[in-house]
Parts: structure tokens; sequence; C-alpha cells
């Protein structure tokens, strides 16, 4: 079975991208590009930063990342701990369907969830 193994998220600035991911993941790049960085997420799976501009496709960004962590209590410790670094938070903790999230973005905009372990 074929499977994706790299999802990427449009950046207007790869390496100051890849400075705030590493930052807010704990991870450094495993490829480095002027334009293009990736970090291994594991499994084979990798989470690419790019600022190489397509003309030829759409600008519409309807995506997220997920961060999924065991519990209400991480979820919300992880929100005052990026609350702290001056991560920009669109949606405060709050109880979904499918337990405790909150949203963060990244400087691009593009959108952070964090979320329960399914």
């Amino acid at each position: 079975m074929t499977r994706p193994n790299m999802f990427i998220v449009h950046v207007s600035d790869a390496p100051a991208s890849a400075r705030f991911y590493g930052d807010l993941f704990a991870m450094e790049p495993a490829f480095e590009s002027p334009h293009f960085i990736a970090f291994d997420l594991g499994g084979g799976v990798q989470l690419g930063l790019w600022s190489g501009v397509a003309e030829t496709l759409p600008q519409t960004r309807a995506s997220e990342v997920c961060l999924n962590l065991d519990g209400a209590e991480a979820i919300d410790a992880r929100f005052e701990e990026w609350t702290a670094k001056g991560v920009t938070i669109v949606q405060k903790p709050h109880d979904a369907v499918f337990g405790r999230t909150f949203v963060a973005a990244d400087p691009d905009g593009n959108l952070l969830r964090v979320a329960p372990l399914d």
C-alpha cells in the first residue's frame, strides 16, 4: 500500500520557520536547503517547510499541523508553555467533541492544533 510520507507547510522564510518549529517541537532538521527544510517525525514521515512559490498552484491554506498529547492537563500545560514563548494563539483551550484542544498559528498563519490522543 502506498502511504503519504511527507506533509508540506508553505512558509515565507524556511529557515526562520524551521527555528520556530524546531523550538516548538524540540526537534532538529533532517534536511536543509535555502527554501526547503524537513524534519523527521518518525515512522518514515517528514514535515517539510517550503518557501518556494509555485505560481501555478493555488495559495489557499486549509490545513493544520496537529500535536496529540495525553490528557487535558498536558494540553493545558502546552498552552501555557507556548503562550510564554509568545506563540500566537487563535483559539484558547476548550472542550470539543473529541476532547480538550487549542489552536495556535505559526508566523505565516498556518494553524497548529493541540489535541488529545485518539
